[in-house]
């Protein structure tokens, strides 16, 4: 990333207001005093079997960084790789998928690029609008904020398991239907209430986004382990070790910088480590607005847990 930043330094692109240096969800591009472009691109291999939860998870999936910076979706392009032998229909399914989640999301799906290539792969090129004053970043976060966490962990997990047979199907149409679920209302609403600082939860598990916030903004991000949410099964699959390969790597570049109280099992904080995919929020709230947000998203149908808060101290995460 060193010769991109050197390349496109920022104080030669002022309208660029989001981009390289802060590593935040999405880059943001100023058009006028009332309008920036958010832009965002994601995908991946199927983690589920079926082609149209694929579809529909992974622009689901990609949609999120958008919410996450403050915006709202208005135009997407696909971006795919499929085998040549793949059947039609399979294709079709996976593009319907995609496509009927942009239309959810109030946006339209105008194109894209596919290539043939021996594992399939989709996404999505996103693009959303956000006023340059509502943008929500990763930098904010103050000691007294309260964490908000939109929904429950465990989705890395469960299709690992799936993937070996060894998952319940209960088990795995809980996490598929948290994975189609979009961030777009949780975002609409907390933008009622003063947000410190926002990130989505996706490939570098709670542990990784929650340290990118703590150490932009040096700061202690102090998560009780009892009040974090899991999915159904995802606790008992982490007790048979049934992690996939992401946990170790995420585990290998955060470790240090991590302190789990002496009661949180091992099997409990490799679970922390564990890639989710179409995550939640965590939103780091003003303390005097928790009370709001909390009653706006019950008002709504929106699910929410308060996981934590932000304290003061280096760079970095304690779970307790």
């Amino acid at each position: 990333m060193r010769p991109l930043r050197e390349m496109f330094r920022p104080e030669d692109y002022p309208n660029l207001l989001v981009g390289l240096e802060t590593g935040d969800d999405a880059a943001i591009y100023k058009v006028s005093d009332e309008l920036a472009i958010i832009q965002t691109i994601d995908f991946f291999p199927p983690i589920v079997d079926d082609p149209y939860d694929f579809g529909a998870i992974a622009a689901a999936n990609a949609m999120s960084d958008v919410y996450a910076m403050g915006g709202e979706v208005i135009l997407a392009l696909n971006v795919a790789s499929f085998p040549s032998a793949m059947p039609p229909e399979i294709v079709s399914e996976i593009l319907r998928g995609g496509a009927e989640k942009l239309a959810e999301a109030g946006g339209v799906v105008a194109g894209g690029h596919t290539l043939d290539d021996d594992e399939p792969k989709y996404g999505l090129a996103v693009m959303g609008l956000v006023h340059p004053q509502e943008i929500a970043t990763k930098v904010g976060a103050k000691p007294g904020d309260v964490l908000f966490l939109t929904k429950p962990l465990g989705v890395g997990i469960i299709t690992t398991a799936a993937k070996g047979g060894a998952a319940e199907p209960a088990h795995l149409r809980g996490a598929v239907e948290q994975m189609l679920m979009l961030n777009r209302r949780a975002a609409q609403l907390m933008k009622k209430v003063e947000v410190h600082a926002l990130t989505d939860i996706t490939g570098f598990a709670l542990i990784g986004h929650s340290y990118e916030v703590a150490e932009l903004n040096k700061v202690t991000l102090r998560f009780h382990f009892d009040k974090l949410p899991f999915l159904d099964g995802a606790k008992e699959y982490a007790g048979d070790w049934l992690f996939p390969g992401g946990s170790s790597c995420n585990k290998d570049a955060y470790e240090g910088r991590v302190k789990f109280a002496s009661g949180v099992a091992e099997e409990m904080q490799m679970l922390l480590y564990t890639p989710e995919t179409s995550g939640g929020l965590l939103i780091c709230v003003a303390p005097g607005d928790a009370d709001r947000l909390a009653q706006l998203f019950s008002q709504e149908g929106q699910q929410y847990w308060i996981v934590g808060e932000v304290v003061e101290g280096p760079a970095a995460i304690e779970v307790v």
